[in-house]
């Protein structure tokens, strides 16, 4: 089929043999701008009728391809297209003739006096899968670089379905377990090697860097991120992906690694313990974000939570403490770093008060920053997920707590809480927080609430301050000796004040000598922390008296 065929209508483009013999004046071409873009589209169609359409022919049309729909193309995966627009009528119509001699299925049409040619349905997939196979490298990590048109033609071609084998368990000549597991699509066909070792990994090598390029494009389409790295001793590239990232997968991809790992195990080759662990990750699957690498949440023996990422690379771990930095995290107080030495692994530490302040920064941060720190907050709470409930219900818990730091704020509060088996009325009427020097020297936190309680108007002070070997923090008030109810009904309303603004009812007792106390813990200087006017001061004193 050639040009003159679609000028007849705008009906598709239909697969027919192509003539080779094409000459430019046929097609309008009288000027140079316009032969150029011609010849790519001409050379295009004398390449499909010599050679066929197999795999070389479909790369170097991949190829072409992919560089005219970065220029004046525009892919959708929502609409399901793929359209390549043109100034001149000649270039589109037989862009419109490529499309069919590869068996692509479109429609040459004018919108607004435009001409361009449009693929849609199963030609769209296949169009965006050859574009999204041979076209430029996929850039994740950073959306300024990143080429949508390629995001969209990978959702696109994801609308057409891979399969996903193994074959061939055995154990190699050096005594490792491994299996050939193959991702095919249409007519290509990868096949990778699966290893069973210390740990369980996939791996892929080729002399041919394009061949490794389009075997990690596939990887990418189940789930996984891969990166092509090239050997330093010779022309070999490669790529190798562990557990973990295995586990980002689809679920079909993971069911098959499983069933690899579960014959191996039945074979008597790999240990039942080791596989599984490799075996619960691949069945429940790992969230890995974009960008980020595998960070490690648990609980600690003393319940605290334990975020962590470990590598032996300097690299990894500096750059992941940079990212802290960005998101305005401080090192020694918001998180530590140890880099790697003498061959053993190094690692960044995100403190809880890190995690804390990246929650708050996460709503209350400014553009690139909050992005950042709402991106790492989500990460770590799926993988706290993933770790276990324990491990969730701690992780929200001190988002929660960070979110909530400063949202509030003290001046018009009103609230109705229960203490003394009675209700109580409070309203405040403003409030803040300042330090002060102990006699023997300690820093002391003073907070000063003007409020109304049960129809009652006075200045209610709590004074904190850090105590014993094991730096507790601690506040204390006391109640009038001059209320005209006396000191109990005082008290009862400081403690309803206390507990309508941190939500926790502090302990009230006498001493020897009459004086009635009021005694707040660091769980009641936390809720207090929510309050706009409190928050900054809040923050600095405790950074200050702690002890590092």
């Amino acid at each position: 089929m050639g040009a003159e065929s679609l000028r007849r209508g705008e009906g598709e483009a239909r697969l027919r043999p192509v003539h080779s013999h094409i000459h430019l004046h046929r097609v309008g071409v009288n000027d140079d701008k316009v032969a150029r873009e011609v010849v790519a589209p001409a050379l295009l169609l004398i390449q499909a009728e010599r050679l066929g359409v197999g795999e070389a022919t479909l790369k170097y049309f991949g190829a072409v391809i992919s560089g005219t729909i970065g220029g004046d193309g525009h892919v959708s995966a929502a609409m399901g297209r793929v359209v390549l627009t043109s100034g001149k009528r000649a270039v589109v119509l037989l862009w419109g003739a490529v499309f069919a001699a590869h068996g692509i299925m479109a429609k040459v049409e004018e919108v607004g006096g435009v001409p361009r040619v449009v693929a849609s349905g199963g030609g769209a997939a296949r169009l965006a899968r050859l574009y999204f196979r041979y076209g430029p490298p996929l850039l994740e990590r950073d959306d300024r670089l990143k080429n949508h048109k390629l995001v969209e033609a990978m959702e696109l071609s994801a609308k057409e379905a891979l399969d996903v084998s193994w074959e061939k368990l055995r154990k190699t000549p050096s005594g490792l377990v491994a299996a050939d597991l193959t991702i095919s699509e249409g007519d290509t066909k990868i096949k990778y090697n699966i290893y069973l070792w210390e740990e369980l990994f996939l791996q892929f090598q080729s002399t041919d860097c394009s061949r490794a390029e389009l075997a990690a494009r596939l990887l990418r389409r189940v789930g996984i991120g891969a990166d092509v790295k090239k050997r330093k001793d010779r022309d070999v590239w490669y790529i190798r992906v562990t557990t973990d990232r295995l586990a980002t997968g689809h679920k079909e991809l993971r069911n098959v690694i499983a069933n690899i790992v579960r014959k191996a195990v039945e074979n008597g080759w790999i240990d039942a313990g080791k596989a599984g662990g490799w075996l619960e990750k691949l069945e429940r699957g790992v969230t890995l974000m974009k960008g980020w690498p595998r960070y490690d949440v648990q609980l600690a023996r003393s319940g605290a939570l334990v975020v962590r990422f470990s590598s032996i690379k300097p690299d990894n771990i500096e750059s992941q403490a940079q990212r802290f930095r960005e998101i305005g995290l401080e090192e020694g107080k918001h998180f530590s770093v140890k880099m790697p030495e003498g061959g053993k692994a190094g690692y960044v530490r995100i403190r809880r008060e890190g995690l804390e302040r990246a929650a708050w920064l996460s709503v209350y941060g400014s553009g690139r920053q909050r992005e950042l720190a709402a991106e790492f907050v989500e990460y770590i709470l799926q993988r706290a997920k993933e770790a276990g409930d324990d491990v969730h219900e701690k992780a929200k818990e001190i988002v929660k707590r960070g979110k909530a730091r400063g949202s509030l704020r003290l001046e018009g509060f009103e609230g109705r809480v229960e203490v003394g088996g009675r209700e109580h009325t409070v309203k405040v009427i403003g409030g803040g927080a300042e330090f002060e020097k102990s006699r023997s020297g300690k820093l002391l936190l003073r907070i000063k609430i003007m409020a109304e309680v049960d129809g009652v108007r006075r200045e209610y002070t709590i004074t904190f301050g850090r105590y014993g070997d094991d730096n507790a923090t601690l506040g204390y008030a006391t109640a009038r000796a001059d209320d005209p109810d006396g000191r109990e009904k005082d008290a009862e309303r400081f403690s309803a004040l206390i507990k309508a603004l941190t939500g926790r009812e502090p302990k009230v007792y006498r001493r020897s000598d009459g004086v009635v106390m009021i005694e707040c813990y660091e769980g009641h200087l936390e809720g207090f922390m929510r309050y706009t006017e409190l928050a900054e001061a809040i923050k600095r004193w405790l950074e200050e008296t702690n002890r590092r």
